[in-house]
């Protein structure tokens, strides 16, 4: 798996374990919703500011984004 369906894997799933819909956690981080669709589907990659931002609004440590599925 590349690293960056690792990351639209574990953004999904966290957003879905914080409740927000992908509109809400956009806009909380600053960013525009279909950047969030994008980054989920593994379409494009973040900046490190986004993963940043993403992670804050999601209270988790940036580094659960890139954690593999399953385990390490």
């Amino acid at each position: 798996m590349r690293l960056r369906e690792i990351f639209g894997t574990n953004l999904r799933r966290l957003r879905h374990a914080s409740g927000l819909s992908q509109e809400e956690l956009a806009h909380r981080a600053g960013i525009n919703r279909n950047y969030v669709g994008l980054l989920e589907r593994a379409a494009n990659s973040p900046t490190l500011d986004t993963v940043e931002r993403l992670a804050a609004e999601l209270a988790v440590d940036p580094v659960r984004f890139f954690e593999k599925p399953g385990g390490r």
